[in-house]
């Protein structure tokens, strides 16, 4: 979204000041009361195609942007933001054709790229949607993943006597998705060095061999070339029937699956299901409005028969848990959780897991764990359209909203699901 700072009419600025500052309900109202005292229609309606879709007001967003768009045909802002609704109500080829509209009219319109590149991977055109996908690192505000060098980035050629730098650049979930890769990286160069976050180090390392896992930058050896890990599935030309999904590719440590298993064994009544459950991201995820829910919402698994719910669920949203009055025991891990570890040793004492689309969700993919993924409406790329699989994570079940904003149906199939199983 380009919100026009030159904007004559007063509303108009009064409503962009709004929006900064996260006030969307009344960034619209303002605009709204600019649009009908004679600004700029074109420039109202694409800013409030936008400001509708983030309070998931997507048939205005989709009127706004619409407008926006046949009144100023050569405004690439203005198909971007149309294209980004299309994404949210599950209309990909025209989000895709928006995006590649503005892509003719502004070229280097770096969120344009990386946004049609999620849009081709959700649809499954992996060949083109990962040269796009490739524009993340140029997106505005977007810090580089590590300082400036001469270094070249590798292409994915052999490197015989020479030295790869790996860099975990994205999320927890990300890393965990792309860090399959990594033994295949390790083959193709001498040897092999890897900067990762502290959070992700004991995770890589099972991948690792003998590279030196590094944090901090001063600590990086010499190496000749690099790349970023979410760069690996192109450089490796991964297709949908060429995923490396052989799982486990991590498991938990023996002594802490043990330490958990007894500590649920005291906690969780005997002959109960164990399922882990999720409900929210980290609140500062750009997509988190739809992909977080509340523990109130997962009701329906409460209700079934000799099932202990456990809590992973950090951040927040745990203080949830003191409203918290199911008829399904609700045993809160969350405070003994030191790192992934830990939760990776909670898993393996589990039944099932049962999350919204977080890490963990890759960590049990990753550990071949059984796991329920609740999906909005408009899932990320990751996760492919109209399927209850993921050809990443085989022992992944998906659960998707049938509308956008509305998890009732979703878990009312998990539920059913689990009491079926």
């Amino acid at each position: 979204m380009d919100l026009d700072e030159d904007a004559r009419h007063p509303l108009h600025r009064s409503g962009v000041a709004h929006f900064r500052h996260g006030e969307i309900a009344q960034a619209i109202e303002s605009i709204e009361r600019a649009l009908a005292q004679g600004a700029d229609p074109a420039v109202c309606h694409r800013d409030l195609c936008e400001m509708c879709r983030l309070q998931g007001q997507l048939d205005q967003a989709l009127s706004h942007g619409c407008r926006a768009a046949e009144l100023d045909p050569d405004d690439g802002d203005a198909h971007y933001n149309l294209g980004l609704v299309h994404y949210d109500r599950g209309e990909i080829t025209d989000a895709i054709a928006c995006l590649r509209r503005v892509i003719a009219l502004a070229p280097d319109h770096a969120a344009a790229h990386f946004e049609l590149g999620e849009a081709l991977l959700l649809d499954g055109d992996y060949r083109a949607g990962w040269e796009e996908y490739e524009w993340s690192i140029k997106m505005p505000g977007v810090a580089p993943p590590m300082p400036p060098t001469q270094k070249p980035y590798w292409q994915g050629d052999l490197l015989d006597d020479r030295t790869l730098l790996l860099v975990a650049d994205q999320g927890f979930g990300d890393a965990i998705q792309f860090m399959r890769y990594i033994p295949r990286a390790a083959k193709r160069c001498r040897e092999l060095v890897i900067a990762c976050s502290v959070e992700m180090t004991p995770l890589i390392s099972q991948l690792s061999g003998n590279a030196k896992v590094f944090r901090l930058w001063r600590d990086a050896p010499a190496f000749d070339c690099h790349a970023r890990l979410s760069s690996l599935p192109r450089l490796f030309e991964t297709e949908l029937d060429t995923i490396p999904a052989q799982v486990p590719y991590l498991r938990a440590d023996p002594a802490r699956a043990a330490h958990w298993k007894r500590r649920l064994g005291t906690l969780a009544p005997a002959g109960y299901r164990r399922i882990g459950v999720v409900w929210a991201g980290r609140p500062e995820h750009g997509n988190d409005r739809n992909r977080s829910m509340t523990l109130k919402q997962l009701a329906p698994l409460a209700a079934l028969d000799r099932v202990a719910l456990v809590s992973l669920q950090k951040g927040p949203a745990g203080g949830q848990i003191g409203g918290y009055f199911g008829p399904a025991p609700l045993i809160n891990l969350a405070p003994e959780i030191g790192d992934f570890m830990d939760t990776a040793g909670i898993i393996d004492a589990l039944d099932l897991v049962v999350t919204v689309d977080t890490s963990v969700a890759h960590l049990a993919g990753a550990m071949a764990k059984p796991a329920c993924v609740l999906l909005p409406f408009a899932p990320d790329w990751r996760w492919l359209r109209d399927r209850p699989d993921s050809p990443w994570y085989p022992s992944v079940r998906l659960f998707r909203q049938n509308r956008p904003g509305h998890w009732s149906d979703a878990v009312a199939r998990l539920a059913e699901f689990i009491g079926k199983h």
